[in-house]
């Protein structure tokens, strides 16, 4: 089968598109996927960039996959031949989205409805689910409240963004001058330029001193720790890239709550009640998205072959919205 492979762990730029990747084969309680399209996140640069990865088996990246069930574990009951289907493949599964095929424990799976393309589908599980879990099953925000979601014109923070309106919050978000427009038109209330301006400076005037009662930081450990700042006391920030530095703080000062999203850890812990949450996250998902309620970030689609380009232009903060990339002609 044709795929994308990365040839040298480590290396990114080894990533080479083959002709003769051998299918792979679905164990007892998994499916295989014939593969239409496939999205682009930041941790394929990064699991590509990693050493510590290194297998003998040579990886094929896609951790947001999109298609049709081609083949059914003798475990599997709750999938059949030809079904539509989307999911957020583990980073251990060296068979990843930028291929023809690809295997995934069917539990971790959700059906696709027929309304829902696969372009748009292939760029929600990564970005997609982060936002949901972290918006919906860890915030639970009380309608009224104020949030700070960071990257406003990313995967994430452009679904978390429609997810905290749907939730009745204000949102302020940050992003560059260019994507202001962009990030209004998801929602959120005020954007504010990082390039130009002191996001913390405008919060706080935004807050009339008080701060917000939400955060939701996918940037860094650092930038995390200046969240705290704008923190209301009481608040809540979860985080995706890295805990905030606590020792600059005293005990009882804030009074907060901090929450980590982890989603690939649901893989690679093992642990088989978190894994079907992913499933369960999908199928709300899909519910979202049918009913319009949520819409589908700025697109950009590629081919497979243009798949290492862009994530060059991924990692240097070049795209807005998401990237996602054709593998098989679609039905």
């Amino acid at each position: 089968m044709k795929a994308l492979v990365l040839e040298e762990q480590g290396k990114i730029e080894s990533l080479t598109v083959v002709q003769d990747r051998e299918m792979p084969m679905p164990k007892e309680n998994e499916i295989r996927v014939k593969v239409f399209a496939s999205g682009l996140n930041p941790s394929d640069y990064q699991v590509a960039a990693y050493t510590g990865l290194a297998s003998e088996k040579q990886r094929v990246l896609g951790l947001d996959v999109a298609g049709i069930v081609d083949a059914v574990g003798s475990e599997v009951n709750n999938f059949k031949v030809g079904d539509r289907v989307y999911y957020l493949r583990s980073i251990t599964n060296l068979d990843g989205g930028f291929a023809e095929y690809a295997c995934t424990t069917a539990h971790t799976a959700s059906k696709l409805p027929e309304s829902i393309p696969y372009e748009v589908a292939a760029v929600a599980p990564g970005a997609g689910f982060t936002a949901y879990q972290a918006i919906i099953q860890k915030l639970r925000p009380k309608a009224g409240n104020t949030i700070l979601i960071h990257g406003g014109a990313g995967g994430v923070g452009g679904y978390a963004i429609q997810l905290a309106k749907l939730c009745g919050l204000t949102v302020y978000t940050t992003c560059q001058g260019r994507d202001i427009e962009y990030a209004k038109s998801l929602g959120a209330d005020e954007a504010i330029d990082f390039t130009k301006e002191d996001v913390y400076a405008v919060i706080a005037k935004l807050t009339n001193e008080r701060g917000v009662d939400y955060v939701l930081n996918t940037i860094s450990s650092a930038s995390a720790t200046r969240d705290i700042d704008v923190l209301a006391f009481g608040g809540e920030i979860v985080v995706t890239a890295g805990f905030p530095e606590f020792n600059r703080l005293r005990f009882y000062e804030k009074g907060m709550s901090l929450h980590e999203i982890a989603l690939g850890g649901a893989h690679t812990e093992g642990d088989y009640k978190t894994q079907t949450n992913l499933a369960e996250i999908g199928d709300e998902f899909a519910r979202l998205l049918v009913e319009k309620k949520i819409a589908p970030p700025a697109l950009t689609v590629i081919s497979m072959e243009e798949i290492p380009e862009y994530l060059v232009k991924l990692k240097e903060g070049k795209i807005t919205g998401k990237v996602v990339a054709k593998i098989n002609s679609m039905e």
